[in-house]
């Protein structure tokens, strides 16, 4: 496969990688449309991490084929390498240096013409609005400030495509939100697509599509409002006296089972308001807290994989993270 079809800049077909006897990634198909913001949603584990280091060249599929910005990952790394920009979950800043210096060099090692490097290094850091610390010590900058530096390297070359890897992991959520000021105008203001790997489900919400990915198979693909639409209807959550003997009867009310979360009962419904009443009247056992909304996406990865994604789980960058800072210096086809 040496190209894709003009309404996708990444084309999966059929993706394997095995492990020895573990087969990471199992077979899985997705498209990436020009422009969009697409999000891999899994805990660690999942698949994930696998295949975006498969997309950036770093893992050979065992099988399958992949093509990013129409050039196949396997045929023609170096002309993918070309195209996608990364910004890693761990640093990869150099510290002893100024913001302006980790640009300069990154402008370099992508071969961004002189004569536009110091144009181009001003207007991104215009955009993080990092002008006034341009030439402060990158060892002196917080870690938001660091990420929105990864965020203007990653884009400088103007890539076709940016990897983000777990892109806001550790930040506070001002900060997050900050973070995400700047990536939702990229492909408007750039045209580049976005791939990226979280494990926030609020931060998903700020993606065109998302494919759930566990055990090395996508469970599904669709807009944040079409995987919601799956659950249907309103979600309660229930506490009571003894779990184990309410699970059948609630079954028996909702007309579904159950799904045990973190200590509580969790059932989707038609009409939560109607539920309720009917849940506290004919249950056996003593309810101590019920509560119902309307479907989140955390709501559709319980429901499509029969668990939450924890925070402790997203830690997804093996091979990617390792290899993050070698990735700058070794060159792009050189």
């Amino acid at each position: 496969m040496t190209a894709t079809a003009v309404d996708t800049v990444i084309s999966v077909k059929g993706l394997t990688k095995s492990f020895g006897q573990i087969e990471a990634v199992r077979g899985i198909d997705l498209d990436v449309r020009p422009g969009e913001i697409f999000g891999f949603l899994g805990p660690n584990g999942a698949g994930k991490t696998t295949t975006i280091n498969i997309l950036c060249t770093l893992l050979r599929a065992t099988a399958g084929q992949a093509s990013v910005a129409g050039i196949d990952v396997e045929h023609d790394p170096a002309g993918v390498r070309k195209r996608i920009g990364l910004v890693f979950q761990d640093p990869s800043l150099d510290g002893q240096l100024t913001a302006r210096e980790n640009l300069q060099f990154h402008a370099f090692v992508y071969d961004v013409p002189a004569a536009e490097r110091a144009e181009r290094i001003a207007a991104a850091l215009e955009m993080v609005e990092l002008t006034d610390r341009a030439d402060s010590t990158v060892m002196t900058f917080s870690g938001g400030m660091k990420r929105r530096l990864e965020i203007a390297r990653g884009i400088l070359h103007t890539p076709d495509v940016l990897f983000l890897d777990e892109p806001t992991i550790g930040l506070d959520p001002q900060t997050r939100r900050h973070i995400w000021g700047y990536l939702s105008e990229l492909p408007k203001r750039q045209g580049v697509t976005i791939f990226m790997t979280t494990h926030y489900m609020d931060e998903a919400e700020y993606c065109d599509r998302i494919a759930i990915i566990d055990h090395g198979l996508i469970q599904a693909i669709g807009t944040p409002d079409e995987l919601k639409a799956m659950v249907g209807g309103d979600v309660v959550t229930i506490t009571t006296s003894d779990n184990a003997t309410a699970a059948p009867e609630i079954a028996a009310l909702a007309g579904s089972d159950p799904i045990a979360d973190n200590g509580t009962l969790r059932v989707e419904v038609p009409d939560g308001a109607a539920f309720v009443p009917r849940l506290v009247r004919e249950t056996s056992v003593e309810v101590i807290s019920v509560a119902f909304r309307r479907p989140s996406l955390d709501d559709v990865f319980l429901k499509l994989t029969g668990r939450a994604i924890r925070e402790e789980e997203a830690g997804s960058a093996d091979a990617l993270r390792l290899m993050g800072r070698a990735w700058m210096g070794r060159g792009q086809g050189r």
